[in-house]
């Protein structure tokens, strides 16, 4: 089993990254170094500080592990150098949105949490959403962009066992039918939560259509009144 540490990406001391990104036959290499120029920003942003880039070139992105594997073990190495100084790495980000496969198998290679750009700007997003519509949207994107993701996400779960079939294992309280996955049961949450999201939006959006109206008639009113005095 994989031991990933994760961290805050927002914390009193900025946590340190490595961006990734890749030169290709349709992105040269000005413009990869344009691109990661952006990442790190938003990094920064996001209360990262970049502390080293990789690149390479590929015909495109590998469908398993994005990057070679040959380049994978250089940032490996590159991590385990700076772990042995004392200098932790906290994350590495890569300037592209990855796979389930993707992010699974980068993170079983690499032993520290893994972004991609979509994940960063979504944190982004969440870190400075100050209505409560803003936050709903926010929370409702990042569950749908984490639904497809949520193997990789909770690969340190083991399937749970049991049920209260004629075997007679003791289950789990709360999961539905025997042998239910802990994966099964937070894709439902999620599920459900989405859901409510989406109605939480709905009833939002009433709200401001009602707002909008009201204020409406108070406009006229009010330049009924203004009319008269006239």
């Amino acid at each position: 089993m994989t031991s990933v540490k994760y961290h805050n990406i927002v914390d009193d001391s900025p946590e340190t990254a490595i961006l990734v990104g890749l030169i290709t036959p349709n992105q040269n290499e000005r413009k990869t170094t344009e691109y990661l120029d952006e990442l790190e920003f938003l990094a920064e942003t996001a209360g990262a500080k970049t502390v080293r880039r990789f690149t390479q070139r590929m015909n495109g992105p590998s469908s398993v592990t994005y990057l070679g594997i040959g380049k994978l073990q250089e940032i490996r190495a590159y991590i385990q150098a700076e772990e042995d100084a004392e200098r932790e790495i906290s994350m590495v980000i890569f300037d592209d949105e990855l796979s389930a496969k993707q992010l699974r198998n980068i993170e079983s290679e690499l032993k520290v949490k893994v972004l991609d750009r979509t994940t960063l700007i979504l944190d982004i997003f969440a870190m400075r959403a100050q209505t409560a519509n803003a936050k709903t949207q926010v929370e409702l994107a990042q569950y749908r962009y984490m639904l497809p993701r949520l193997q990789r996400l909770w690969t340190h779960l083991e399937r749970q066992g049991g049920g209260s079939g004629s075997g007679g294992g003791k289950g789990s309280v709360g999961l539905r039918g025997p042998g239910e996955t802990q994966l099964e049961m937070d894709r439902r949450i999620i599920l459900n939560r989405m859901s409510l999201l989406k109605q939480r939006l709905a009833e939002i959006d009433k709200q401001k259509t009602t707002q909008r109206g009201n204020r409406g008639r108070m406009i006229r009113v009010a330049l009924v009144g203004y009319t008269n005095v006239g």
